[in-house]
């Protein structure tokens, strides 16, 4: 994986929105999206006739119903993604593959309007500067230590990670991307790296989430469930 992004981004104009539930899309991430309400077959239909760019939001209330014709509120951080491949299914369907691009906040919603049956939201750029040295002085060799340990080493995302962290071909803002997809679960902490412009903040975050998991597999492992008595277990 690559740290260039060859695709240009048009911050002046107007980008589809595309509430999702509960998930949330960071740059680097490619998502497998079934599409399938007519207004986001629309949608698709309108991308892929121009940029092909779409703004993946998180509903800021996911589980609350809505009032038939309101459109439910979303929450302002955002990430720009390009569709990279598609399928057209023969009812007028869609399987697409979505590569989150960069970080964004939403500035102006517009609603549908004009037969369009999808809102826009008119974004601003987050987080583009590219990190100095300075900003990551100890990103690497403690993410190479974590992911060591005999707690968060024992995750399956372990060994493919620390090979991206011993990769001197990628820069740090993009192991420290690609560590957030592979090691990182937690929905509200993801969507506070979406939300989060400065870099070496959001290393930060990632390190503290890390050693916090480290620390509490570590509790887990001693707890020895071999030896517990049939039917027990630990919370």
């Amino acid at each position: 994986m690559s740290d260039e992004m060859s695709v240009h981004v048009n911050f002046g104009r107007p980008v589809p929105l595309f509430p999702l539930d509960g998930v949330v899309v960071l740059p680097q991430h490619v998502v497998p999206l079934h599409i399938f309400e007519p207004r986001y077959r629309q949608m698709i239909e309108h991308v892929l006739d121009g940029a092909g760019q779409i703004a993946m939001a998180v509903l800021a209330h996911p589980h609350r119903p809505h009032a038939p014709g309101v459109l439910p509120r979303v929450r302002p951080a955002v990430c720009l993604g390009q569709v990279v491949r598609h399928e057209r299914l023969p009812d007028g369907r869609f399987n697409i593959l979505l590569q989150g691009v960069c970080r964004a906040r939403i500035v102006e919603e517009q609603p549908p309007a004009d037969g369009r049956l999808y809102r826009t939201a008119r974004l601003e750029p987050v987080g583009l500067d590219s990190p100095t040295p300075e900003q990551l002085p100890r990103l690497r060799s403690e993410l190479e230590r974590l992911l060591n340990a005999n707690g968060l080493g024992s995750m399956a995302g372990a060994k493919p990670a620390l090979e991206w962290v011993v990769d001197d071909d990628l820069s740090d803002q993009l192991v420290l991307e690609l560590m957030t997809l592979t090691m990182i679960a937690e929905p509200k902490l993801r969507y506070a790296l979406l939300a989060e412009p400065d870099v070496a903040t959001r290393a930060s975050m990632v390190l503290a989430e890390l050693r916090h998991l480290d620390r509490m597999i570590s509790v887990a492992r001693l707890q020895r469930p071999e030896r517990w008595p049939k039917g027990m277990s630990w919370n």
